[in-house]
């Protein structure tokens, strides 16, 4: 067994140690060191997919571990921002519902249906662009940097719609598979 084809997944564990210390930067106000750990855990992101697919170490594990370490960032980055009362936590309620009833919907499938491999849409990659950057744009807007207010606000109403959009339309690609495929594990009647 060749050990280099495992870090990308030690790259994708790093990233989800990273969470804690951003979370504790972001709740002590150091939104300048918080956001330098946010841009590593990007690249890192970049790097560990770049290397999975340059040298073909693709893996089950990494498969589950990199989107993990990419929503536990942002789940928690945003529950942050609530806490601090940056961001609506109404907002970070309906992300984290969204995302639930995607784990929950594909769990019911796999059990139901079998296994398959779930890709995530185009919608939901737009809805994960725009969730950070807004993650970005409130530590910008709170630390050093200051953009224009209503970049953030337009940002919320833009999370806001991608994740309702997103969800929905995961329900609606999931919901036609699930009629289109036999009942049973393997599609066995």
């Amino acid at each position: 067994m060749r050990p280099m084809r495992h870090i990308p997944n030690i790259i994708s564990i790093l990233r989800i140690l990273l969470v804690i210390p951003v979370v504790m930067l972001l709740l002590d106000e150091r939104y300048g060191a918080a956001l330098l750990l946010f841009a590593i855990a990007g690249i890192s992101d970049g790097v560990d997919g770049f290397l999975a697919k340059r040298f073909a170490w693709q893996s089950r594990l990494g498969s589950i571990l990199d989107p993990l370490a990419d929503k536990l960032l942002l789940v928690c980055s945003f529950l942050s921002l609530a806490w601090l009362g940056l961001i609506p936590l109404a907002l970070v309620l309906a992300v984290m519902l969204r995302d639930l009833m995607i784990v929950l919907g594909a769990i019911a499938f796999h059990y139901r249906y079998g296994r398959f491999e779930m890709e995530p849409t185009r919608v939901s990659k737009v809805n994960t662009f725009f969730q950070i950057v807004l993650v970005l744009a409130v530590v910008f807007y709170h630390g050093e940097f200051a953009p224009i207010p209503w970049i953030v606000d337009t940002l919320v109403y833009i999370v806001w719609a991608t994740t309702l959009i997103s969800g929905a339309n995961y329900v609606w690609i999931w919901g036609r598979r699930a009629l289109a495929t036999p009942s049973g594990k393997g599609g066995e009647e």
